[in-house]
This record gives C-alpha cells, sequence and structure tokens, in this order.
C-alpha cells in the first residue's frame, strides 16, 4: 500500500495543528505553507472545512484516499452511529495500536515496526499495518525490535498514558475493549467526514 513520503511540518502546516507529534520540532505552525502563506487561514465554506477535516484525519493515520474511502463506506453499510463507526475502524488498525501501546513515538514508526515483521499478534506475526485488532488479542513486540533504541527507551520509560481498552505490560498488549469515542483524544471531528462523502 502506498504512503506519503513528503514532507511532514508542510502537512501539520496546512491543517494548523500538530498532526504527527513533533511539538517544539515544528516550525511556523499558524502560516500555511506555499507563496501565500504569510497571508494566512482564510475563511472557509462548509465544504472546504469538511475537506480539510478529512484531509487532516487521512495524515494523522498516514492513509492515502482510497483506503481512507474504504473506512468511511464501510462504517455508512453498519449499524450505529457512523462517525464513531469510522473513528472506532481506524482505531483497530494494528499500527495504531502499537502506536497507542506506547511501543513507537509514532504512528509512522509503530507503521514501519509491523512492516518489517516486528510484530506479532496472538503469536502469529503479522506484516499488515492495516490488520483489525479484537478484543482478546495478544499483541507482542520481537525480541529484535525490543534493542531498537527509540522503542527500548519507550518500553523503560514509566509514564507511558495507555487508552483504557488496552493493556499493556513490558513488550505486550492486550486489546481488552473496542475502543470508544472518549479514548481518542485528537481534535477530530467525524461528523463533517462522514457529510463529506455522504454528499
Amino acid at each position: 500500500m502506498a504512503r506519503y513520503t513528503g514532507p511532514k511540518d508542510r502537512l501539520s502546516r496546512r491543517e494548523g495543528a500538530d498532526l504527527f507529534g513533533k511539538g517544539a520540532k515544528l516550525t511556523r505552525l499558524n502560516v500555511p505553507p506555499g507563496i501565500h502563506g504569510p497571508k494566512g487561514f482564510r475563511n472557509r465554506s462548509q465544504y472546504g472545512r469538511q475537506l480539510r477535516e478529512k484531509q487532516k484525519v487521512k495524515r494523522i493515520y498516514g492513509l492515502m484516499e482510497k483506503q481512507f474511502k474504504n473506512y468511511v463506506q464501510k462504517a455508512l453499510k453498519s449499524k450505529g452511529n457512523t462517525g464513531e463507526v469510522f473513528l472506532v475502524l481506524l482505531e483497530r488498525r494494528l499500527d495504531n495500536v502499537i502506536y497507542r501501546l506506547g511501543f513507537a513515538p509514532t504512528r509512522a514508526a509503530a507503521r514501519q515496526l509491523v512492516s518489517h515483521r516486528q510484530v506479532s499478534v496472538n503469536g502469529v506475526k503479522v506484516n499488515i499495518p492495516s490488520y483489525q485488532v479484537r478484543i482478546g488479542d495478544t499483541v507482542v513486540l520481537s525480541s529484535k525490535s525490543q534493542k531498537i533504541p527509540y522503542v527500548k527507551k519507550l518500553l523503560e520509560a514509566g509514564d507511558k498514558k495507555v487508552p483504557s481498552w488496552l493493556k499493556s505490560k513490558a513488550a505486550a498488549g492486550n486489546i481488552a475493549a473496542l475502543p470508544k469515542r472518549e479514548d481518542i483524544t485528537e481534535p477530530i471531528s467525524e461528523q463533517d467526514i462522514v457529510e463529506f462523502y455522504s454528499r
């Protein structure tokens, strides 16, 4: 599956939010990219607001358009609140679970761990970042990946904030329940995304 490999600061500046957790490393967040950037952000139409929200969430989870649209269509066909179902599908991705468990500093790093076969689910190595975890699944990092400096540093840190739907112990994690809307801390307006694709 394709992925974005260009400059990430530009994406964060376009959306006016820190999408990739760069913190202090991110410069000129309040100035949009491009030659017209210094003019600042203009008032957006309803369509423009929905489009920007869609692009923002797509970039947060590191997805391309086709895959993102598939998640929305799957949510539209399911029962329950479409927006919440959509976010739950995104949260259940294996690369996101690795990130939420605190095994990787970013979703991109988590995706790389999964792609390089450094993660196993229920004892079976999985190299598909979009793999949907289920309740009761056990996710474990390989012994080789635990020696990677940034992974080792994160595992040794005692102040990890793991969401309530996940249980973490050392280099292993367990899916205790399905994620709920309140577990997602990012500023996301899922209703705008659903309305964008329902036009």
